[in-house]
């Protein structure tokens, strides 16, 4: 039995990014507390958002995505850690833990006076396919990782099914397509990229074709054979479709198990409900990172973003805050980019469905240029859209496909909605110009003029 035995206990539930920044905050914050971090998991501190490219082989090794283990993190941040160990049950009025070790099935107890719950999140499931198919996988930890990885190894794959084509399936595809397996991706809309502008959804859906990616679209009514063990097939379309691996990958939902067992308040997205310094209805437990709901800089309203960046950002301030201090979260704009098959896409902000549903007179441009001056040889087009409030003049959401320039037009329209900052003051910003790396106009530069003219 592990034992907490100074006076101020703060304990972490979650070693993955929001957990162990709200850890290392709240030891720094607060440097004579006992601070304890459990992870029902086997590693804790390992990039999630890396995993795609470990399974390509671009990134050569797993060990090289986690970044900590106990005993280094405790070496260097002073903060204890268990692992493989699972928190069954808080009881609020006696604030204490049921813990259970995973490796021996031993229960415990732990007493807190702080409580951060950092759970994460859940990769979703599809009622039709079992979850203990020896050939079904989600890519969400390390540990998914090594059995993807050891199936590939172990068995004779011929094809790969990946199911879902939004930001994660894209990658898989990507990366499968890397290692030269055949891919098929399987989408219930008609186009790739739920979400995003329907120009940038069919400029993907190029992309896919271009690279010898089947997509199937429209894929609502589809059964699923299986053997018990294994998947076998899917009839869908009056067609049976074999495959060998499937990689499911419909999007993540919040980890809210332990929250809804406590009765803690929740949210329409599932997620946990927190005050600006990441306070749930329970003054003594703080909640960050992918298991929370935030609020939306554009709206308003609660939304689910589930970004590692800001999983990082929620974690330091719910440690910070649950070791005495007195930090404030913001409203965030959604800012998300995604390299597949050598593009970069990024989108931030609100859609154009989402832009019509909050504003009532909103307007779009687009624009497709070089990324280069026409003459060098890397020049490559870059498309850009923009979403505007033709009242105010204001961004709302922007997609980009290109190069990695995309990553800082993305940034670039991310802090003008946050700063609130009129659309066409995009077409006076003097940007950089060198034609290896620069075009001489910029794609901003156009769209500003563009919304500026608009009427």
């Amino acid at each position: 039995m592990y034992q907490l035995n100074v006076q101020k206990n703060i304990i972490v539930i979650g070693g993955n990014a929001a957990g162990p920044a709200a850890a290392a905050k709240t030891k720094r914050t607060a440097p004579d507390a006992n601070v304890l971090m459990i992870e029902a998991g086997e590693f804790i501190s390992t990039g999630t958002c890396e995993l795609p490219y470990v399974l390509s082989g671009e990134i050569k090794n797993y060990e090289d995505i986690v970044f900590f283990s106990a005993d280094s993190f405790e070496k260097e941040k002073g903060v204890k850690v268990l692992t493989s160990h699972f928190v069954e049950k808080i009881d609020r009025n006696k604030k204490n833990l049921t813990v259970k070790n995973l490796k021996n099935g031993n229960k415990f107890e732990l007493s807190y006076d702080k409580l951060i719950l950092c759970t994460g999140s859940n990769a979703k499931s599809i009622p039709l396919l079992p979850n203990n198919l020896s050939n079904v996988f989600t890519l969400k930890s390390v540990r998914d990782l090594i059995n993807i990885k050891n199936y590939l190894e172990r068995n004779n794959v011929r094809n790969v099914l990946v199911i879902g084509a939004g930001y994660i399936g894209l990658e898989i595809a990507d990366a499968l397509k890397t290692l030269g397996y055949p891919v098929t991706i399987l989408e219930k809309e008609n186009l790739p990229m739920p979400g995003l502008e329907d120009e940038t959804r069919h400029l993907v859906l190029d992309l896919l074709e271009q690279n010898n990616v089947e997509f199937i679209g429209e894929a609502k009514d589809f059964r699923i054979k299986h053997d018990g063990q294994k998947f076998l097939n899917l009839k869908l379309q009056g067609r049976v479709l074999e495959y060998d691996l499937v990689l499911l990958s419909i999007g993540f939902e919040p980890n809210n198990t332990l929250a809804v067992t406590s009765k803690l308040s929740i949210g329409k997205f599932g997620g946990i409900t927190v005050d600006q310094r990441l306070k749930t209805n329970d003054p003594n437990i703080y909640a960050a990172g992918d298991c929370i709901e935030v609020i939306n800089r554009l709206t308003g309203k609660p939304d689910y973003i589930p970004l590692a960046t800001i999983a990082h950002q929620t974690g330091h301030i719910a440690g910070e805050n649950a070791a005495g201090g007195n930090s404030h979260i913001q409203p965030f704009v959604k800012n998300i980019a995604v390299k597949i098959f050598g593009k970069t896409l990024i989108s931030v902000g609100l859609n154009s469905v989402e832009a019509k549903k909050y504003f009532h007179n909103t307007g779009e441009v687009h624009a497709v240029i070089p990324n280069l001056v026409k003459v060098m040889p890397d020049s490559e087009n870059v498309f850009g859209k923009i979403i505007f409030d033709k009242n105010s003049k204001l961004i709302l959401g922007a997609n980009f496909l290109g190069n990695r320039e995309a990553v800082g037009y993305g940034d670039l329209i991310a802090s003008f909605i946050s700063n609130k900052i009129k659309a066409a003051e995009l077409a006076k910003i003097n940007y950089n110009y060198t034609p290896p790396v620069s075009p001489f106009v910029n794609l901003l530069s156009v769209l500003g003029r563009k919304i500026e003219s608009a009427k």
